[in-house]
């Protein structure tokens, strides 16, 4: 299957009074067509950073995309002129932004939000995106749905604000949907259907999905492939299976560690990653993860891995893998 999104080498810097903050420190990866990748990483480690960067919508300044090459069919969106940017944003690739409330307008009716979008990229009348703003939620299970189109967003409650806020991401049939943690402000029975919902109509409309959160649980039900971030870098990427099955990094043994099991007796203590994320202004020549792992070795401290393969279609950045095989992330203490 062709590659619908192929990121090379991106890097996202802030230029701030204290110093550069390398946001996003030279990523690579792939997106098929219809496919769906899970980004996971604690808060701070570049997620949001990069599909912003991918979106082209990172503040200049502070922020500036200082180098790599984002091709979304065969097209690299860092060289597009602002005009044509503006008409891949929401026609093309759309994006799901975590917190709906800020991203809706609050004097603006939650109709005339949908509709602009259908009128800009679909060139419809009044009445049409009027019609295909109420299709779209009842598609994404908003009850009375055309009665609904003339309410203001604090009238839904925060997980109707997120499927409005779906519902105007599909509004024009995007080939890539990208979602950055849209479930983390909702209650867990609302962040079920939420995911639920993602599936189904990916499912239905064929497009390919970016899901960014912090949540392994939520990747496994959702995603076929992870990438795991940490300090701006990807550090693991694999299948979900294998990922979840056979991790390599420390981290990820950590973050898949730290998850709760149905299967464990009541007071078992979860595993913690510990220590703190590290300072993205002044960074170490080494990898940004060593002052908080169990495996470093001098070596860790005096020069950052690359990526390479430890499997078919897996790889990880660490010096220390060999060390890591076999361990199982659910080990508790």
């Amino acid at each position: 299957m062709a590659n619908l999104l192929e990121v090379r080498n991106l890097q996202t810097q802030f230029f701030t009074q204290d110093g550069v903050v390398h946001a996003v420190s030279g990523i690579s990866y792939d997106l098929q067509e219809g496919a769906c990748l899970g980004i996971v990483g604690e808060s701070g480690c570049g997620k949001s950073v990069s599909v912003l960067s991918v979106m082209r919508l990172i503040s200049d300044p502070p922020g500036k995309i200082v180098g790599g090459e984002v091709f979304f069919r065969g097209r690299d969106l860092l060289k597009l002129a602002d005009e044509e940017m503006r008409h891949v944003r929401g026609a093309e690739i759309a994006m799901v932004f975590q917190e709906p409330m800020t991203s809706l307008n609050p004097v603006l009716t939650i109709g005339f939000q949908i509709m602009e979008a259908l009128k800009l990229h679909q060139g419809m009348n009044n009445k049409e995106a009027r019609e295909r703003a109420a299709e779209l939620l009842a598609m994404v299970n908003i009850p009375q749905a055309a009665d609904r189109l003339d309410d203001f967003p604090h009238q839904f409650s925060g997980g109707m604000r997120q499927r409005v806020m779906i519902a105007m991401a599909l509004s024009c049939s995007p080939s890539l949907l990208i979602a950055d943690e849209p479930t983390t402000a909702l209650d867990v029975t609302i962040q079920a259907q939420i995911v639920e919902l993602v599936k189904r109509l990916r499912d239905k409309l064929g497009m390919a999905v970016i899901w960014i959160t912090h949540d392994l649980g939520v990747i496994a039900r959702l995603a076929e492939r992870v990438v795991v971030m940490y300090a701006g870098y990807i550090i693991e990427e694999a299948t979900v299976k294998e990922l979840y099955a056979s991790p390599r990094h420390p981290y990820t043994l950590g973050l898949l560690g730290s998850l709760p099991r149905l299967d464990e007796a009541p007071g078992t203590k979860l595993v913690s990653v510990r220590g703190q994320p590290p300072d993205l202004i002044y960074r170490s020549p080494g990898c940004p993860f060593a002052p908080r792992c169990n495996y470093k070795t001098e070596h860790c401290e005096r020069e950052m891995p690359l990526l390479e393969a430890v499997g078919v279609g897996h790889q990880v950045a660490c010096w220390e893998k060999s060390r890591t095989e076999g361990v199982r992330p659910y080990d508790r203490e």
